[in-house]
């Protein structure tokens, strides 16, 4: 029973200590779309475009929003692309693929025009910054780990995939679902 308690303490210490020294992967870490500033080394900032209220973490048309339900709410109503990503920030797969889905939409804004009907959204999944809405989400798509993609097209999901992607592959996939 005492070694029992004993593990249960040490793991428990050991996951605090590792949210502690764990920073979430940002934005800045990938080239910026022209419109972005930085306004601190790990945060970047940019008024939503009209109608948006989630600050956009890529992409200058098409647009990165960190989740807000409005905003997603919003872009269901459309006949857009829509691209979930489920993010945590104390994951490693997360943290190195989230730069790449980045670089893809601001790849994507040199031809917006092509890409016009396409909006992402960076979703916070089980970690420290997940609110009710994104839980309530993950449980619509039946989310099971984070660094899942998620395709939403006309109301219906077109695509769910867990494995890790790079550029390309975010290129390609969203090319198959326009």
């Amino acid at each position: 029973m005492i070694a029992v308690v004993a593990i249960l303490v040490i793991g428990a210490a050991l996951f605090l200590f590792s949210r502690q020294t764990t920073t979430p992967s940002s934005p800045a870490e990938v080239s910026q779309a022209p419109n972005t500033q930085t306004t601190t080394d790990t945060e970047v900032s940019e008024s939503p475009p009209p109608g948006f209220q989630g600050k956009v973490l890529a992409g200058d048309l098409p647009y990165v929003f960190d989740f807000v339900k409005s905003d997603y709410d919003q872009a269901l109503k459309s006949d857009n692309l829509i691209v979930l990503y489920f993010y945590a920030n104390w994951c490693p797969i997360c943290r190195e693929e989230i730069p790449k889905f980045y670089e893809a939409f601001n790849e994507m804004s040199k031809d917006s025009n092509k890409y016009v009907k396409v909006i992402g959204f960076r979703v916070n999944y089980n970690d420290s910054d997940t609110d009710d809405d994104e839980k309530t989400l993950a449980r619509e798509y039946g989310i099971a780990y984070q660094h899942t993609k998620v395709f939403i097209k006309n109301g219906q999901r077109v695509l769910k995939s867990p494995e890790s992607w790079d550029k390309d592959r975010y290129l390609s996939e969203i090319n198959k679902a326009l």
